[in-house]
């Protein structure tokens, strides 16, 4: 399983490695959502926690979908940009200015995307323009609580309106704690993409693949760069560009942006923190056989990022929902899956701060 791109006919010239203020953003938002993601950042997620304006806080509720599964490319705006070539900006305003140029239709698609589930590596209809896919997005958003359905449902009906509401909210959350965050951690962040540059220039794209992350491999003679992630899609730069964004917050998410129509880009992390110690070896045992199974494994890929019903890991997955439960059943069992119930739907997500326990490959594996 893995992501693979089609750079055949990319010129050297069009391979960038560049930071963003809005994607780092984005991943600061992912860590505050889900800080068992990031057992690195717990102190930055308390003391910004602590600190956070009760207002903030119920907005970042609000529309959390776009950035708790792993983050919305509403984050990358500079990807969806016409001529697939466009920079990522140097500050966090001209980065909004960039998400002004998406149309209305890239702007709804992308912040629908974990919540309907819209065609993403292949041109499909849009959740403006389609009936069907506007209704299969307000029913899975319902899943996720009352709060989401509304702002999905303003979001389909005035996409400018909730597009004024993304820019004041990034601004506040800019002046509330990311503006300081930003300031520790551009300088890092730009150190970064010029090492990856000189690579680029000195060494060719294998190199300095190869240190983005050593999941991403070239095949120079098959025009082909390949991620190893727990998912099979493909994407190509075609006429475009290739993004290398590295983040700090990150880790250890190594994200492939690849849809249709999009510059493709590599949004890598710049470190790793500690991870705890293991189970006991009893613990372990019951766990890792838990975990053996392939479909687990990949149920596991879905469960680390949201919660999700057994109805949609069924569609996800191409399986019967008695099919999804015994598998969910043994998971449960070992105590790496948890289960609540939000009205009439039950909602399993993955226990990641046990699966840390496990090890740093693992959870790297499934969360890359």
């Amino acid at each position: 399983m893995s992501v693979r791109i089609d750079i055949a006919g990319l010129r050297p010239e069009r391979i960038a490695a560049v930071p963003s203020p809005l994607a780092e953003l984005g991943m600061a938002l992912h860590a505050l959502s889900e800080p068992g993601h990031h057992p690195g950042l717990q102190g930055w997620v308390t003391g910004v926690t602590a600190r956070l304006d009760t207002h903030l806080a119920d907005r970042m509720c609000e529309a959390d979908f776009l950035w708790r599964s792993t983050f919305s490319d509403l984050f990358l705006p500079f990807a969806g940009v016409a001529g697939r070539s466009t920079l990522p900006g140097a500050t966090l305003a001209e980065d909004l200015d960039l998400l002004d140029k998406l149309t209305d239709e890239q702007f709804v698609d992308a912040a629908m995307e974990f919540t309907c589930a819209l065609p993403y590596g292949a041109q499909g209809p849009s959740a403006l323009a389609d009936a069907d896919v506007r209704r299969r997005a307000l029913e899975l958003a319902a899943s996720r609580g009352p709060r989401q359905v509304r702002f999905a449902e303003r979001l389909l009906c005035d996409p400018p309106r909730i597009r004024a509401w993304v820019r004041q909210f990034v601004q506040d959350c800019d002046e509330a704690f990311f503006a300081e965050t930003w300031s520790r951690l551009k300088h890092q962040l730009a150190a970064d993409a010029r090492h990856k540059t000189d690579l680029l220039l000195r060494r060719g794209m294998a190199e300095a693949l190869a240190a983005v992350s050593p999941t991403v491999t070239l095949d120079e003679n098959a025009a082909t760069i390949t991620v190893d992630k727990l998912g099979s899609c493909s994407s190509a730069t075609a006429d475009g560009g290739l993004l290398l964004v590295p983040t700090s917050l990150g880790w250890p998410h190594l994200s492939v942006l690849h849809r249709y129509g999009w510059q493709p880009v590599l949004h890598y992390p710049v470190g790793s923190p500690e991870l705890a110690a293991p189970p006991s070896v009893e613990q372990l045992a019951l766990r890792m056989s838990a975990l053996s199974h392939p479909v687990r494994m990949r149920l596991c890929r879905h469960l680390a990022r949201s919660a999700y019903t057994t109805s949609e890991l069924a569609q996800f997955h191409d399986m019967t929902a008695p099919e999804i439960s015994r598998h969910l059943s043994v998971l449960k069992k070992a105590g790496l899956v948890s289960t609540r119930r939000r009205g009439r739907y039950v909602l399993h997500q993955l226990d990641v701060t046990v699966v840390a326990r496990l090890g740093s490959d693992f959870l790297e594996g499934i969360l890359r």
